[in-house]
């Protein structure tokens, strides 16, 4: 009775409008108040227990360097050097955003950040060569899932606080469902623009262009390779290739694109204060619930009940993205990993499914929330660009999503998508 309680002041608190990370905080510090008020003063520790963890230092770090990537002129090269990637196949613009995607999503970890940068690039030019409007903002929401599974990936690092699993690894498991996203949505793409006639024509080629993009647009493309390579094999922990990847960043923007200004380095300094600032409340917060959840016996309850339905391992795994995608509809990314993973993922190891599995589910399935209704942050992101009513967005974005979805159930049906790649990781 008392964890409903708990539960309903969670959810007046959030009717009423109060930000997430607050209306936690609040029902927390109620249930404690009515309950066990020897334990209010517990509460500032916990919450800097949440948060004091080196691995956490990774987050700011990484979102940082996104910052700085996107506005030292990175997203351009991006665009121009999918151009040519997508040549060979007649591609349009349409691919141009998923391969661009692929590889922003590699170096910035957000999925809202991929459909902010490219998106207001991309957008505009699609619809200037004639792409629908509902399709090319489908296209770019969709496609910008990748941006949390393809490594490196914030929420990642954000269930690795919460699991102990190996961030290397993690990423390594996420790099497979990323991938096979990616190349089913190039296929819907390549099927909608011959079916609509969306393809352009070919262009004149000219190896001078074509030699100074590639050059131009490898060092973007370079940096989560080499980000996941120092993380994956053990040659730097993901804090410190997070302050490489900040060096990195501002080397190539003011040395060799030269577009990175002190004021753009300020604006990105701002700009991640206030993002990992909301995140680390959050999880503040959420620490002292899971904690309330735990002394309550609640985890070890849920876990006894979806033993007692006796599925076969499958039948638990898709379970569980039934729940993931119904709570990613309702809840952000962080929050959501933070009161899921607790509860979920002594459950899934029970029946068989590994933590790096399940952290794979886990991201691929919120991201689908991100561009689901009614939240969907990439939904919002996308129509302060082009106006376009959310529930339009959506619709342009359903077959996409399709894929996504296949590709989830894929890998909670067959675990060596996920776990096949980091045994190779021995450290």
């Amino acid at each position: 009775m008392a964890m409903v309680v708990l539960l309903i002041f969670l959810v007046i608190f959030a009717v009423l409008g109060t930000p997430l990370a607050f209306s936690i905080g609040a029902s927390c510090f109620s249930y404690i108040e009515m309950y066990c008020p020897n334990f209010l003063q517990m509460i500032p520790q916990r919450v800097w227990g949440g948060t004091f963890s080196f691995i956490m230092v990774a987050m700011p770090l990484f979102m940082l360097a996104g910052e700085l990537m996107n506005r030292g002129g990175i997203t351009q090269r991006i665009v121009d050097f999918s151009m040519y990637l997508v040549r060979p196949v007649r591609g349009g613009l349409g691919e141009v955003n998923v391969i661009g995607s692929m590889i922003f999503g590699g170096i910035s970890g957000s999925s809202v950040a991929d459909t902010s940068a490219l998106g207001s690039i991309l957008i505009p030019a699609m619809e200037k060569e004639g792409y629908p409007s509902k399709f090319t903002a489908g296209v770019t929401v969709a496609s910008s899932t990748m941006g949390m599974i393809i490594p490196p990936s914030v929420p990642m690092i954000v269930y690795a606080m919460v699991s102990g699993e190996s961030v290397g690894k993690l990423f390594i498991a996420a790099l497979i469902p990323g991938i096979l996203i990616g190349l089913s949505q190039l296929l819907i793409v390549y099927i909608l623009s011959v079916k609509n006639g969306y393809h352009p024509k070919f262009g004149k080629f000219e190896f001078k262009h074509f030699l100074h993009t590639m050059l131009y647009g490898l060092p973007a493309v370079l940096m989560p390779v080499v980000i996941v390579g120092f993380v994956s094999f053990g040659v730097c922990t993901a804090s410190e290739s997070a302050g490489i990847a900040v060096l990195y960043s501002l080397l190539i923007g003011f040395f060799f694109y030269k577009e990175l200004t002190v004021k753009d380095v300020i604006d990105s300094l701002k700009k991640t204060l206030m993002s990992s600032s909301s995140i680390m409340l959050i999880i503040g917060f959420t620490t002292i619930f899971t904690w309330l959840l735990t002394m309550a016996n609640v985890p070890t309850t849920i876990s006894n009940f979806f033993l007692s339905i006796n599925l076969p391992r499958w039948g638990y795994a898709i379970l569980f993205d039934i729940i993931i995608l119904f709570i990613g509809t309702f809840i952000d990314v962080s929050p959501a990993i933070l009161l899921l993973s607790p509860i979920l993922l002594p459950v899934m190891k029970n029946v068989g499914i590994s933590g790096l599995q399940f952290g794979a589910m886990m991201i691929t399935g919120l991201a689908i929330g991100l561009v689901t209704p009614p939240v969907g942050m990439c939904l919002n992101a996308c129509t302060k660009i082009n106006k376009m009513p959310i529930i339009e967005i959506f619709r342009g974005a359903l077959p996409f999503i399709i894929c996504n979805m296949i590709v989830l159930i894929s890998i909670s049906i067959f675990p060596v998508l996920t776990t096949w790649l980091p045994q190779f990781i021995s450290y």
